[in-house]
């Protein structure tokens, strides 16, 4: 096999591998929902469940650390993996988390569609990828779309309320967290980024999360809720996603995300029976469309040596 062959193969496992982690991903907004509830029938704090999620996942991430004999990260890989924890483990968790009690998912999922283009900006920074220009219309097209339907689906126009605030400052935070993840997964084993990250942060969210823990009886179904977005969200879809963004590039196969606020969408209409209407599947199609020509584009990815 040649190496542009090899480059090919590599690329494509990437994509595969981001797919499989947004898949993940897509249902932690309607799980969230589930076990924060709402302003009329409440469940969890918010603050609980991004802190709480973390201290569960960075249990079973000390668990796996001593099974693969993880070695300690290096001196240089602190300041990131410091950053990493701040963007994944505390601020996307929180703001979402806070803002999902007062949205319903659906519309949440699109606001949260502008994350592609903020993760492609942020890894085109830290790796000095170039994008062509037909690859930042295709990024800038796909999040173009996402905002309008939000716009759209809210009924409200222009106007943006504090939890849509929330979750933009949600997805500047996973952007930030994603682009300096990634560039730690090309020197580290991809699930030891994540599973650092948690480790570090435990000194925080664990007194944190035993002072917000809930006071009073709680559905089941809000357990469930908080045990998949710990589990899943916070811990095994790094696994996938990292190791995608490591293989296949983070400015490409960030665009993968695109996809995931009408993935979204369609695990809300069974999980909390909200309503798909023909105008989220057009929005849909037109979206995912510009994922796939997006990843036709060319990207000029430096040599590993240059990126890190």
């Amino acid at each position: 096999m040649n190496n542009a062959q090899h480059q090919i193969n590599k690329s494509d496992r990437g994509m595969w591998l981001g797919l499989l982690g947004i898949v993940i991903f897509s249902v932690t907004l309607p799980m969230t929902r589930l076990a924060v509830g709402t302003p009329e029938a409440p469940q969890m704090s918010g603050v609980f469940i991004a802190l709480g999620r973390a201290v569960v996942a960075a249990g079973l991430s000390a668990v796996f650390l001593l099974a693969t004999r993880a070695p300690l990260p290096r001196r240089q890989d602190w300041r990131p993996l410091a950053i990493t924890a701040g963007g994944v483990v505390f601020g996307f968790p929180l703001f979402t988390s806070i803002a999902m009690r007062y949205v319903e998912a659906v519309h949440a999922s699109v606001i949260v569609g502008v994350l592609p283009l903020a993760t492609a900006a942020v890894g085109a920074l830290l790796h000095r990828q170039r994008p062509s220009a037909g690859f930042w219309g295709c990024a800038a097209l796909g999040s173009a779309l996402v905002v309008a339907f939000a716009m759209l689906h809210s009924g409200s126009g222009l106007a943006i309320n504090f939890a849509d605030l929330l979750l933009l400052a949600a997805c500047l935070c996973a952007a930030v967290g994603y682009g300096y993840g990634a560039r730690l997964s090309q020197r580290m084993r991809a699930e030891h980024v994540i599973c650092w990250a948690l480790v570090i942060s435990l000194p925080l969210t664990l007194p944190l999360a035993l002072f917000t823990w809930p006071a009073a009886a709680l559905k089941a179904t809000a357990w469930w809720g908080f045990a998949y977005v710990a589990v899943f969200s916070m811990w095994l879809g790094f696994f996938a996603w990292y190791h995608g963004l490591a293989l296949g590039g983070t400015v490409r196969v960030s665009q993968v995300q695109l996809v995931q606020p009408f993935l979204s969408m369609l695990f809300a209409v069974p999980l909390l029976g909200e309503r798909l209407d023909a105008v989220t599947v057009g929005f849909g199609l037109a979206v995912i469309a510009t994922v796939f020509i997006g990843k036709k584009m060319p990207v000029n990815v430096p040599r590993l040596r240059e990126a890190l």
